[in-house]
């Protein structure tokens, strides 16, 4: 292979990787836009208003998610288990709590997609397999204790998220008049409780824990940014061999 063939297929890997970013991004932020403008009107004999905004803002970016899951197949691009695992999580809870109109259900999911990519991430670590370097090797030549610590760290960030995530809904959406129980597992108490020294429930402010998607949209590449130094610190430049025809 040439040096400008390799350079080919790593353009053509980052540019993947840049439309990955916009197909977690736009939702999101079309999920904030739906939320804050059809929370404050009413239309349609209220089929539009401050009670429904969360399930249809949920019903965009199940929508757009799906959407951008199609584009990828259609054009032959590569989907990653995990992306379709994470996107199945994401259409799963989303429907069940539109269709059932229950808001918990959409409460919780980013705590079982953030806990799940950790989980896919340190599962195959048990085994010698290191996922998130089957998904940016073509990209970063790395060496594997460069690659087993990124993986660990971003594990342990997606879990710190899920933890973020948690502390975020329970303090700021309305209480629950019913205890709240998914799978037989109690999840919330009905009402405001003290848990680990904190109240829960005592607000109502939907809306906080709703625009902060954004905020985790910023956290996320805070976290990305931190991460560079280290791989440019180990970032390994091609040998002869590969920049030669084989």
């Amino acid at each position: 292979m040439t040096e400008n063939g390799s350079s080919s297929n790593g353009l053509a890997t980052a540019a993947g990787k840049a439309n990955q970013l916009w197909a977690d991004f736009v939702p999101v932020i079309a999920f904030v836009l739906v939320y804050n403008v059809f929370r404050r009107v009413e239309l349609f004999g209220g089929l539009i208003n401050a009670d429904t905004a969360l399930f249809w803002a949920t019903g965009v970016l199940i929508a757009l998610t799906f959407g951008f899951l199609a584009r990828q197949v259609i054009v032959g691009e590569p989907v990653s288990q995990m992306m379709l695992l994470s996107s199945a999580i994401v259409g799963g809870f989303g429907l069940i709590g539109i269709l059932l109109q229950e808001r918990a259900f959409i409460y919780v999911k980013p705590t079982i997609q953030q806990l799940f990519m950790a989980v896919m991430i340190l599962a195959p670590m048990l085994f010698g397999k290191n996922l998130w370097k089957s998904l940016f090797s073509k990209v970063f030549d790395l060496p594997d204790f460069a690659w087993r610590t990124l993986a660990i760290r971003w594990a342990l960030f997606f879990i710190a998220m899920a933890l973020w995530n948690e502390f975020l809904w329970r303090t700021y959406v309305p209480a629950f008049e019913a205890p709240l129980v998914m799978a037989g597992i109690p999840v919330a108490p009905a009402g405001a409780y003290e848990w680990f020294g904190l109240t829960f429930g005592a607000q109502d402010a939907e809306d906080v824990w709703a625009n902060w998607k954004l905020g985790n949209m910023l956290i996320v590449l805070a976290f990305g940014a931190l991460n560079t130094p280290y791989m440019l610190k180990h970032l390994r430049e091609p040998s002869p061999e590969t920049a030669q025809v084989t």
